[in-house]
């Protein structure tokens, strides 16, 4: 008994057209380009179809993954754009202060400061490294020389002798 065998071609699925890829992909490519953080997500996505519309793709399976590049570069370049600007743009003046604003800030700085000087070491330099310097708790462990857990404590101590300080002399 001879068996022939044949050989049948799989049955390629016709590449989907612009349209049903628009459909099926713009939402995501939106929602991608705003999770990155672009301020125009809406736009950085239909320039990736745009760019796609206009460009040659050698595979046309490739699409989906060659609109999200293009959205992650569009969206990384629009930031560094964004960058750029804020840093050339001066910032606005500080509005005018009234001579009576300017005695009443000169004098709760005065007061938080002394009360903040009152606050045993620990407590102070927590607060200070936290909201002057605004650095981690784990970059405030390693200046301190303490574990996070008690930099909490030194923070969370320190803030609530501190309002109780200022009430006092309020």
């Amino acid at each position: 008994m001879n068996r022939q065998t044949t050989s049948v071609a799989p049955v390629r699925e016709a590449p989907p057209s612009f349209a049903e890829l628009f459909a099926a992909h713009y939402q995501p490519l939106v929602r991608l380009a705003g999770l990155l953080g672009a301020d125009d997500p809406e736009d950085i996505a239909q320039e990736a179809f745009a760019r796609l519309h206009t460009g040659q793709l050698r595979d046309d399976g490739a699409a989906v993954a060659y609109l999200r590049a293009i959205v992650c570069n569009l969206t990384r370049n629009r930031l560094r754009h964004l960058r750029l600007i804020r840093l050339r743009r001066p910032e606005p003046p500080e509005p005018v202060r009234s001579s009576e604003q300017s005695v009443l800030l000169a004098e709760e700085h005065r007061e938080l400061l002394a009360a903040l000087d009152r606050l045993p070491r620990r407590q102070r330099e927590a607060l200070v490294l936290r909201y002057w310097l605004d650095l981690s708790e784990r970059e405030i462990a390693a200046a301190m020389g303490v574990s996070p857990g008690s930099v909490k404590t030194h923070a969370s101590r320190g803030l609530a002798a501190l309002g109780r300080a200022l009430e006092e002399d309020a």
